[in-house]
């Protein structure tokens, strides 16, 4: 695609006052970064599965088939229809993309993701992912926002300049990423829908009048000259790229193209966030009888042949070890089926990153499903998001650790994603593999044990939560010695019913669904 076609079928670039269009955002940065136009060349493209993707219909836990088919008798997918990824994980039958991704070891699946606490609103959960906080902070700022904010003062007034040419941040969508959101400005830009070609026209000759209106005004001027100088660099890089691989005719598809020949041609922006909405399937996620057919059996073809046809076009360009790729949604789908062939807000979701230079293989382990599932059930969170972001930014962008801490929270668990691109296997990555974790008895009733063996000396932590994700109990936060330790936990003031316990030791987690007599 060359520049007279991009420029119709795309739009032009804003700074933030004037940004909507497509959804695709992207950001870079100096330590995290190096420098915008420096010899750090590391790529991250985020794909934002907005409205809540059902992670137990894409990734089916097949050592818990039978009881996720009697929680979804109208929903589930008949085992022998499924694509084998492992021994445990059967994929939807739509997803032969992603099963080749994980085949030829491009692919990271990280279970259960979440955050403890889960509010089960779209607009707060989208919020807390694109902050990243807590449920119960509220910033204004995004998670690389910040960062942005620390390694760039002096934006957006200062950029572009001769250092620092490209945009920190990309936008294909109808708005920016919140996840660029800084104290002062976003850092994202926006590419628009527009049907002319050239630049943004100020209409205005100096000198302006010398007082507020002269101010504002300057500034959408300023504004105007700043959205052209990235415009040319973005159509230069676009104009000068290619892609060899042929895309399937769908719109994230298409956007995943327009990036490789956008780092390919290149532009140095770091960062590229792409929106697939459609996701909040609370009726006809199936077709009736046809449980293989539907709204969420149509997105996760669009999803799994675009991440599939991407991967293999950064690999034909030989650009493959510069990209990774990242999924997330703000929340996952209820265990239990509605009446309407749909799914309901729920808890975690798995999260997949895929690339070259990534630990392929399974992170956690399959979400546990009982035989009498709670109706407000969701998947039990194993790992945080936030764990999640700050181990990429760490392995993938070298920020240390602890401003990763600072940006973040001070509980970051670092989880094994990335590698130094040398290696490839799909066997399931383990953080810490020599602990072992356990509960008794099960049902409980005053009091729950949890036994814990492990080989060296380690933090362990147990946080208790109910069955849509909120924690009623943290039992323990301590340096253990090595060895095996039984610690009891005081239960007399929970209530009858289902809940997770959440064992974290050191780099490991693992979550026991137990049941309160």
């Amino acid at each position: 695609m060359k520049r007279r076609s991009f420029l119709k079928k795309s739009s032009l670039v804003t700074l933030p006052a004037f940004l909507g269009g497509f959804e695709l955002a992207a950001l870079s940065s100096s330590n995290l970064f190096n420098m915008v136009n420096g010899d750090d060349d590391k790529v991250l493209v985020l794909i934002d599965l907005n409205g809540g993707n059902d992670g137990l219909s894409s990734f089916v836990p097949l050592d818990y088939f039978d009881n996720l088919a009697n929680a979804r008798p109208n929903l589930f997918i008949p085992e022998n229809e499924l694509l084998t990824m492992t021994d445990t994980i059967g994929l939807h039958p739509a997803m032969e993309g992603i099963n080749n991704l994980y085949d030829n070891g491009n692919l990271t699946l990280v279970q259960s993701v979440a955050y403890p606490n889960q509010n089960r609103s779209h607009f707060r959960s989208a919020d807390i992912w694109n902050t990243g906080v807590k449920s119960d902070e509220f910033k204004s700022t995004g998670w690389l926002g910040r960062y942005f904010d620390d390694e760039f003062p002096g934006y957006p007034g200062d950029y572009p300049n001769e250092d620092c040419l490209d945009p920190f941040a990309l936008t294909l969508g109808k708005s920016v990423s919140g996840t660029c959101q800084g104290n002062d400005s976003n850092f994202s830009l926006a590419i628009l829908n527009v049907e002319y070609l050239g630049g943004l026209t100020t209409g205005v000759e100096a000198p302006l009048p010398n007082d507020c209106y002269g101010a504002e005004l300057g500034y959408v001027v300023d504004t105007f000259k700043k959205s052209n100088a990235y415009a040319e660099r973005i159509v230069g890089a676009v104009d000068s790229g290619n892609s060899i691989i042929d895309y399937p005719d769908n719109s994230i598809a298409q956007r995943l193209k327009v990036i490789a020949q956008m780092i390919s041609g290149g532009l140095q922006t770091k960062v590229f966030v792409i929106r697939q909405g459609g996701y909040d399937t609370h009726a006809d996620q199936v077709v009736e009888g046809s449980t293989t057919t539907g709204n969420h059996a149509e997105l996760l073809k669009e999803l799994s042949d675009a991440i599939y046809a991407f991967q293999e076009d950064l690999k034909a360009l030989n650009i493959d070890q510069r990209v990774i790729g990242m999924t997330f949604s703000e929340f996952g789908r209820k265990i239990i089926s509605n009446a309407a062939l749909g799914t309901d807000h729920g808890t975690a979701a798995p999260m997949m990153i895929f690339g070259s230079c990534i630990n392929a293989g399974v992170i956690g382990s399959n979400p546990e499903i009982g035989t009498d599932v709670d109706i407000d059930e969701g998947v039990a969170m194993q790992y945080d998001f936030k764990s999640v972001y700050g181990s990429v930014m760490m392995d993938w962008f070298g920020v240390p650790e602890s401003d990763v801490r600072n940006y973040l929270f001070e509980d970051f668990q670092h989880i094994p994603i990335i590698n130094d691109c040398q290696t490839t296997s799909t066997a399931s990555v383990e953080p810490t593999p020599n602990i072992l974790v356990n509960s008794y008895p099960n049902p409980f009733q005053n009091r729950l044990t949890v036994s814990v063996k492990m080989d060296q000396k380690e933090t362990v932590r147990i946080d208790i939560s109910d069955v849509v994700g909120k924690v009623v109990k943290s039992a323990t936060n301590r340096s253990l010695s090595q060895g095996a330790h039984e610690i009891p936990v005081d239960s007399s003031t929970l209530k009858s019913g289902i809940y997770f316990v959440r064992v974290q030791v050191g780099k490991a987690v693992k979550t026991l669904r137990v049941v309160r007599g």
